[in-house]
């Protein structure tokens, strides 16, 4: 792809917007970035472009096309809603409108693995990245994992391998991307308060598949009926995990162990016992990664050593001490309520429950029901706390107390807590209300639990 002496537009700088500034310039395009945050919030980020060329309008969205110039391109940052006035009227003209990760596939010269789904996102693609290296192969892990595909797509040969977490927002501006394995994990209720429905949503999920052919893969989760039934009109060659159906031809458990049947071999991988990662929700991530690692032609050996050694990612079920007998467990990446469900699940109780964040439209009746008798109290905080605490009530669960706060909620979690119980952040929310991210959040509450040891 050409870009040299391109004037291409930048819709949003966060966190993929400095990388693509930087590789388009290093193209040798002219570089224009917009976004509606004041220079001041932007700070940071407009550091890190010090000393390179490019016109930026800050704190506003232009009043017209026209005042761009003869733009050749525009690149919307995932976080960017395509539904905005100032995107509608792009739509009007001839530029062409692309995301980061399809700017990246256009750059990238490595096959691509990527991963979406609601939840087991960035524990699966980490783990396929595991994989991949224990393989001996030159592995780039980019996507919604935290590294930009934009920022590394340059230096990908075709020898290399590009694992890739994929979010719904950046999968609704793909045209082109293709990958050679893609997987969805799971569909629950998520982010409808940018995608409206369900079904948009779903939409938005599925184009992973949209340009795959019959030379590429599709790994889909059997279990889950939204997954399976949406996979069924797919061009590419599917291939099925579950964890609770023993496949004719697919990935599953048989007699406590994790199964490849396919192509007229059976191959006995591991037994579930000793993969690393805790969680009934981990093994369905196991069971997805082996089987995208299967499919690009990683031996069964290596798939089996790096299910043993790997450990998880950070503020994913995340142990962060124990206090006088009470346990810490980080889990702030669990954004939405299922999620929160499967730490609960995973969790041994007594738990004290800190959760909320940003109201994304969700409903929290399902994770309420799922404290099972193991919670025991829940801090809640941030905008959802009262939708929280009035589920709870309707649900005849009566130990919900309001904080202002992370902290306020840590510590009041503390001061009630006995030997042996556990304090698990699992917000079931997102973080934006009060954080900039999940990681700063789950940073914050490690400094706390810091704070608590020395107090």
């Amino acid at each position: 792809m050409n870009l040299k002496n391109k004037k291409v537009l930048v819709i949003g700088l966060a966190i993929t917007g400095v990388p693509l500034v930087k590789t388009l310039l290093s193209l040798g395009a002219t570089v224009i970035v917009n976004d509606l945050k004041p220079e001041e919030t932007l700070a940071e980020s407009l550091k890190e472009l010090e000393g390179l060329k490019f016109q930026a309008i800050l704190g506003k969205h232009p009043e017209s096309i026209e005042e761009l110039g003869n733009l050749d391109l525009a690149v919307v940052s995932p976080g960017v809603p395509l539904d905005i006035p100032f995107i509608k009227k792009l739509k009007e003209t001839d530029i062409e409108i692309i995301g980061e990760i399809e700017l990246a596939y256009r750059l990238n010269k490595a096959p691509i693995v990527a991963i979406t789904g609601t939840n087991g996102k960035t524990t699966t693609t980490a783990l396929t990245g595991e994989i991949f290296r224990r393989a001996k192969k030159n592995t780039f892990v980019v996507g919604n994992i935290g590294v930009a595909a934009i920022s590394k797509a340059l230096e990908t040969t075709e020898k290399d391998v590009m694992v890739m977490e994929v979010s719904s927002f950046q999968l609704e501006s793909v045209k082109e991307f293709r990958p050679k394995v893609a997987a969805i994990l799971n569909l629950t209720p998520d982010h409808l308060n940018r995608h409206k429905t369900m079904e948009n949503y779903q939409s938005a999920k599925f184009n992973l598949f949209k340009n795959q052919g019959p030379n590429d893969y599709a790994v889909i989760n059997y279990d889950d009926s939204i997954c399976r039934k949406a996979s069924e009109g797919l061009s590419s060659k599917k291939l099925y995990f579950s964890r609770k159906v023993q496949l004719s031809e697919g990935v599953f458990v048989e007699n406590n162990h994790i199964v490849i049947s396919y192509d007229d071999r059976k191959e006995v991988v591991i037994n579930i016992e000793d993969i690393k990662i805790p969680g009934l929700h981990n093994l369905e991530n196991a069971l997805a990664a082996t089987a995208m690692a299967f499919l690009m032609g990683v031996e069964i050996e290596v798939i089996r050593t790096a299910l043993m050694h790997f450990k998880g990612v950070v503020h994913r079920i995340e142990y962060v001490d124990t206090i006088k007998g009470v346990h810490f467990i980080n889990d702030s990446k669990a954004t939405n309520t299922d999620a929160a469900i499967k730490a609960i699940e995973a969790v041994n109780p007594p738990i004290i429950l800190l959760a909320g964040g940003l109201d994304k439209a969700s409903e929290f009746e399902d994770f309420i029901q799922a404290f099972n008798q193991k919670v025991k109290h829940v801090f809640a905080y941030g905008e959802t706390a009262e939708k929280i605490y009035a589920t709870a009530e309707k649900l005849a669960f009566h130990h919900v107390t309001i904080v202002k706060d992370l902290e306020e909620a840590a510590s009041d979690a503390y001061a009630i807590a006995k030997e042996e119980d556990t304090i698990l952040l699992s917000p079931a929310c997102a973080s934006w209300d009060m954080y900039r991210n999940f990681e700063e959040r789950g940073d914050h509450f490690k400094k706390i639990v810091a704070n608590l040891r020395r107090s």
